[in-house]
């Protein structure tokens, strides 16, 4: 099984651009490769799930927002921080035009691209996370059953004020972070005391014994 990062991609890594297809205008926020990187460090895979309804609306092709993501990629890789999977819908169930006019599955929050990533990936969902600049990634995440992230780039910060300002509403994520770096930390340092947690629930029903001075396993020794 595999612990997998799943990213929206505008205004989560780079800046918010209406209908965003032309490489020079990518510009990747800042500390988004240094947290990237910690995190395929610490053995996640990182997938990208993005909505592109430019395409359906016919502003641009696949074959642009594919170039995108390459380039993307060739900004990440100077950082060893290259994302793993890309996965984009080109729907609208609106706007549409032509066979992109449909009411899919893959659109964010549906899970469909989640689905068309575990054809690639070996997805754990106890170990995986969704973070996403709007309330249709959280939602997306939610829905497809991992822990879900609101970072505060793009338009986050605006929707997490929203949900403090309702206070008896529960907001649609696990956790809110100002930055990509901040929810690298928090999730980094969730996968450490899960692994925590696991390893001493082994232990426990092993030979632990509360307070003697070596609690490890005699296997460990």
């Amino acid at each position: 099984m595999e612990k997998i990062v799943f990213l929206d991609r505008d205004g989560t890594l780079n800046e918010e651009v209406n209908y965003l297809h032309r490489p020079e205008d990518m510009r990747l926020l800042p500390g988004v490769p240094q947290a990237l990187a910690r995190l395929k460090e610490a053995g996640f895979k990182l997938v990208v799930i993005t909505n592109q309804a430019g395409v359906a609306r016919g502003y641009y092709r696949e074959e642009d927002v594919k170039a995108l993501h390459q380039y993307m990629n060739g900004l990440l890789a100077d950082f060893g921080a290259e994302i793993d999977g890309f996965y984009y819908c080109p729907h609208h169930p609106v706007h549409g035009i032509g066979d992109y006019k449909k009411n899919c599955l893959c659109r964010k929050p549906g899970i469909g691209m989640f689905l068309q990533a575990e054809e690639q990936f070996a997805v754990d969902k106890a170990h995986s996370y969704m973070i996403g600049d709007k309330l249709l990634d959280t939602r997306a995440g939610q829905n497809y059953g991992v822990f879900s992230v609101l970072v505060g780039t793009g338009y986050g910060k605006e929707l997490h004020e929203k949900c403090l300002a309702e206070e008896t509403k529960v907001p649609p994520y696990d956790y809110y972070a100002d930055t990509l770096d901040q929810a690298a930390d928090w999730i980094l340092k969730q996968d450490q005391e899960t692994a925590v947690r696991e390893r001493g629930g082994a232990y426990q029903e092993a030979v632990y014994t509360p307070g003697t001075e070596d609690s490890r396993s005699r296997k460990e020794r």
